[in-house]
């Protein structure tokens, strides 16, 4: 039990509480972990990976993993940390996000040992009265003690009824899934204590709560999250993968080995640098795809940066007209999602034709021969007259 309780809190930022983890390990029974995760992206990335790899550790010491897919909750979005209101998704966009989520949480979660729920199970099934006495159990006093809340209500930028409930749908997941621990990151304390706290207003034994840091997005500032764009999806190509993580800087690097890794800080620290990286990028591209892909990858990434070669495989775009604009080229090579974007990217000098910088957005391309078109460091397409 002792190293077993060393494992779990190994890595953690808090344990609510320490002393009732210890005596709920000390009864020798399967304890259920829950953690809950709302489909309101399409990929899970290295930053999720944080806290998927500490319910392994519980899977691994024989505890059941109780997976909760937010399907209802996501219709109102985790307002956590958020400093607007989240746009809302559509059934089909939550629907489509969930499967994925499944596929993917399996890279690092043992599927016959964790339990799936989609917590639109009970939340369909309640009624008005349900909710109304539901929401007793809390106070807007209690949901505006909330640092996210509290700056947005003195900034007068609204908050929903909606987002008030949500913390208390979170913690009523718990009660229907009779959690005896709960994770998430520290974003999530807030409605992981609201669980505890439901869990006694419905005579159940309050879980114990474990927090996980969060990990920061590529940028170093901001958390890992796709919709800051500074986030490593674990199901992007290989290639890819290794690229972001040796674009992050050398302090952000420790960071990742300390959280995605079981190395040894003091001997990552006695490495160079770029040493370092490129082993952390290989280990975590190896992780998800195996251990030809982690080479394939770090070969692929010396070729197209190291010794200025192009990449093998460029997609082909074939054009019909005889001259193409270059902001229409980089739409119909999906380097951009509009005429905005293409204009935008242009103008901060991140794409080159045939090596050479463009910088100005007003110009044609006469289609008399083959151009490579690159934009940033990684994307590459071969065009070519149809």
């Amino acid at each position: 039990m002792a190293k077993g309780l060393e494992i779990i809190r190994r890595g953690t930022v808090e344990v609510i509480s320490p002393e009732e983890l210890k005596e709920k390990l000390n009864r020798r029974r399967s304890l259920r972990v829950k953690f809950g995760a709302d489909p309101t992206a399409p990929d899970i990335h290295l930053g999720h990976t944080v806290v998927l790899q500490k319910l392994k550790q519980f899977q691994d010491l024989g505890h059941q993993i109780v997976f909760i897919i937010g399907d209802f909750t996501a219709r109102i979005g985790d307002p956590s940390e958020r400093t607007e209101a989240r746009k809302p998704l559509t059934t089909e966009e939550i629907k489509k996000n969930a499967k994925t989520y499944q596929k993917q949480v399996f890279k690092i979660l043992d599927k016959e040992k964790t339990e799936v729920v989609f917590n639109s199970k009970w939340f369909n099934k309640m009624s008005l009265s349900d909710v109304m006495k539901l929401s007793s159990y809390s106070t807007v006093a209690q949901m505006l003690a909330r640092a996210d809340f509290k700056e947005r209500f003195n900034r007068e930028i609204d908050i929903s009824l909606l987002e008030f409930i949500y913390p208390l749908l979170q913690a009523y997941d718990s009660i229907e899934v009779k959690a005896d621990v709960e994770i998430g990151g520290t974003d999530q304390k807030f409605n992981l204590l609201m669980g505890r706290q439901l869990q006694r207003n419905f005579n159940q034994e309050s879980q114990v709560i474990i927090t996980m840091p969060l990990l920061e997005g590529t940028d170093g500032v901001r958390k890992m999250s796709k919709s800051y764009g500074n986030y490593i999806g674990i199901t992007e190509p290989p290639k890819e993968i290794f690229g972001k993580i040796m674009s992050i800087s050398d302090q952000l690097m420790v960071r990742y080995y300390e959280l995605l890794t079981e190395e040894n800080l003091e001997e990552v620290k006695k490495m160079h640098p770029r040493q370092a990286k490129a082993e952390l990028a290989r280990d975590i591209v190896q992780k998800y795809y195996g251990e030809i892909e982690g080479k394939r990858a770090e070969e692929e990434f010396e070729k197209v940066f190291v010794n200025r070669e192009l990449p093998g495989g460029i997609k082909e775009i074939r054009i019909r007209e005889k001259k193409i604009w270059i902001v229409d080229l980089l739409v119909k090579a999906g380097l951009a999602t509009s005429k905005n974007e293409a204009k935008r990217v242009i103008a901060q000098g991140a794409v080159k034709i045939n090596k050479k910088r463009i910088e100005n957005f007003d110009m044609d391309l006469l289609m008399d021969k083959e151009y490579i078109v690159q934009l940033g460091r990684r994307k590459f397409r071969r065009v070519v007259r149809a």
